[in-house]
């Protein structure tokens, strides 16, 4: 059970928060996040994802630049297993995952574009983010990310 919705966030704090538009779809068994942003930029290549969730999470988002690629998943079972373990709060793809009968089973929470079998490369690629434009929203790393079956808002500090 969360303690937020984005609605009654919107509500209480309304321009101040950063919205994201329509287009993400939950994929994990828990539909609601809150933390502070970690913004990466892979570019077909995943081997950053894992990287940063193998570390500790500190409850924090992990969002995933993929570029809307809608060719490879940037997140399966395996990797949604290690940022359980790990202590993040949720990621947010903005690009594709597999494996989603069984995110759909895992206690995290997953949103992306979509979700397609093929894995990504592992070159070994990516780097780490200040800032992103996400379906219209510019979250900067540290802000506050809150999300919910009604959205994703964001916040320049802790509601």
């Amino acid at each position: 059970m969360s303690v937020f919705t984005t609605p009654d966030l919107y509500d209480e704090y309304g321009d101040t928060l950063q919205v994201m538009d329509y287009g993400l779809s939950h994929f994990g068994k828990s539909r609601y996040m809150k933390g502070q942003a970690v913004i990466i930029r892979c570019p077909e290549d995943n081997s950053l994802v894992g990287e940063c969730l193998r570390q500790p999470g500190d409850n924090k988002v992990l969002i995933v630049d993929a570029q809307a690629s809608k060719s490879f998943a940037f997140l399966g079972d395996n990797l949604a297993i290690s940022a359980i373990k790990n202590q993040w709060s949720g990621i947010i793809v903005n690009g594709c995952v597999r494996d989603v009968e069984i995110l759909k089973t895992l206690p995290f929470c997953v949103m992306a574009l979509g979700h397609v079998p093929r894995k990504t490369k592992k070159q070994g690629l990516g780097c780490v983010l200040s800032s992103l434009t996400l379906l219209g929203a510019e979250v900067l790393e540290g802000d506050w990310v809150y999300a919910d079956e009604n959205g994703v808002v964001v916040s320049k500090m802790e509601i």
